[in-house]
């Protein structure tokens, strides 16, 4: 009989694993946390999205559109669908879609995979996860400054803080005449340094000059580095704005550095633009990027309104905690409960949906196995303490609490009556 050929899963997707999970489902905890005490709600949208959504979103000439995109055509109906590779565009589609607006601004927050057909590396995946913030309908340089308050308190919360905290770098794009002139005068500088223009640059020149500035090319840094900057092209207005950004950062002792250089990738950004970076991930040093996009509404067929956001790469987040700021995580599990004897399981598992029903989280052993083997289990299963019930215990309608780690609270091994063990176990494990 021939082999069965393993299935695998798909390059640069990954499976999150039990062991990895307990820290993602801490970050989430965390995240989810800080978001609604800046009163922030949560908006689910499809992984799939019509793909003239993203087209018209993103921009044509950018990597997204071009190269990056799952994009395919529904066999059963002839839709063209992407998966979706950022979700700014998605939660802007049902914005308008269900007429969230009508009755004033909206906080709105998201965590979810995206997906982006890139070379895979650590930090940067096919399928990737986002924490994503959108405050829609809020015009002024305060929204900004909180979002930026917000990212700073989530730091702060996760433990990244001082050097291990990812430092701030903010710009403003301007407006849409400030970037139009800068436009031209970059197409105007890149032409005369045609040369030395790399294809990407050459195909970027006429319609999206402003990604050149994002080039990694070494060969083009010094006609990068010589072009005009942006915030020579500002108006009083947007340098208002950012001004306006950059005293609620210094009153509240937000560090952070004006890079004229930062720009977005995508088309829809003005005014604000900022990204959180740090040097300890390697190449894929930006966790956290967002800024004011106050046209896309507009441009997806909205009534005009302002907007402004940010993403934070859960991956990356994840991939900083473990290299800088381990978290101690609390145990997975209370109780181990170890059985044997006639009659045990029965008892086992009324005893087990007792203690759950306290709030305890109860892992029983199932089957039958020898004392010292489920004790093993027990030890390894990472829970506080093994809860014994054998046949003498059950004659006395007792069970025996022993502890399995220190940090638990447990001291010394007890018998106590089974109606009060549930509660004996909260005061033991300081769960009361």
């Amino acid at each position: 009989m021939a082999a069965v050929q393993k299935i695998v899963g798909v390059k640069g997707m990954n499976d999150l694993l039990p062991e990895q999970s307990g820290l993602w489902e801490w970050v989430e905890s965390q995240v989810a946390e800080v978001f609604r005490q800046y009163g922030y709600r949560a908006i689910r949208t499809p992984i799939l999205e019509p793909t003239a959504l993203f087209v018209r979103g993103i921009g044509e000439v950018t990597d997204i559109v071009e190269k990056e995109m799952y994009t395919f055509t529904d066999a059963l109906n002839g839709e063209q669908l992407t998966l979706r590779p950022e979700n700014t565009a998605a939660v802007v589609r049902s914005v308008i879609e269900h007429n969230l607006l009508y009755d004033g601004p909206k906080r709105l927050w998201y965590v979810g995979p995206m997906f982006r057909h890139e070379r895979p590396q650590r930090g940067r995946y096919r399928q990737f996860h986002q924490f994503g913030i959108e405050a829609l309908g809020m015009p002024g340089p305060d929204v900004d400054a909180e979002q930026l308050l917000m990212i700073d308190r989530l730091w702060k919360s996760l433990g990244l803080t001082g050097d291990h905290a990812p430092r701030l770098e903010i710009n403003s794009l301007g407006a849409l005449d400030e970037r139009q002139a800068h436009r031209r005068a970059l197409i105007e500088h890149f032409q005369s340094h045609a040369s030395v223009l790399d294809a990407d640059a050459q195909r970027r020149l006429h319609s999206n000059p402003l990604r050149i500035l994002d080039s990694k090319n070494p060969a083009m840094r010094a006609v990068i580095d010589s072009a005009p900057l942006l915030q020579d092209f500002l108006g009083d207005a947007s340098r208002a704005h950012l001004a306006g950004v950059r005293d609620t950062l210094d009153r509240h002792g937000v560090g952070y550095s004006v890079n004229p250089r930062l720009v977005r990738g995508l088309d829809y950004y003005n005014l604000t633009v900022f990204e959180w970076i740090t040097d300890r991930l390697g190449a894929q040093g930006t966790v956290c990027g967002g800024g004011r996009y106050d046209s896309l509404i507009e441009q997806m067929g909205g009534s005009p309104a302002p907007a402004c956001g940010f993403a934070i790469g859960v991956e990356r987040l994840v991939a900083l905690l473990e290299e800088v700021a381990p978290p101690a995580l609390a145990a997975g599990l209370d109780v181990y409960l170890v059985h044997w004897g006639s009659g045990s399981m029965a008892a086992a598992v009324a005893f087990s949906e007792q203690c759950r029903d306290a709030g305890l989280r109860v892992q029983m052993h199932c089957g039958e196995a020898s004392l010292k083997s489920q004790m093993k289990k027990a030890d390894q299963s990472g829970a506080c303490c093994a809860v014994l019930m054998g046949e003498d215990e059950r004659a006395q309608n007792v069970v025996t609490v022993k502890p399995l780690r220190a940090e638990g609270g447990l001291v010394q091994q007890d018998r106590v009556p089974i109606s009060d063990a549930p509660a004996v176990i909260r005061g033991l494990l300081k769960l009361v």
